[in-house]
């Protein structure tokens, strides 16, 4: 399921991460790996607010259709 339907505030695994290789370059190098935990803070208009590794990443829909969990 892509990100940008998981139910917010719910701690989920990243499974897979589709795109480009330069588009799964720049998720890599903002903390979005295979097997690493991410969870959605909130979302407003297909966007949302994640946390990953104690940060706070902000993801514009098409970005967040390219993580699967």
């Amino acid at each position: 399921m892509p990100l940008i339907f998981a139910e917010a505030g719910k701690v989920n695994i990243i499974k897979k991460i589709g795109g480009s290789p330069e588009v799964k370059q720049h998720l890599e190098d903002m903390g979005f790996n295979v097997g690493g935990q991410v969870s959605v803070i909130s979302t407003l208009g297909g966007n949302v607010i994640v946390r990953v590794k104690d940060a706070r990443v902000a993801l514009d829909s098409g970005l967040a259709a390219k993580i699967m969990i």
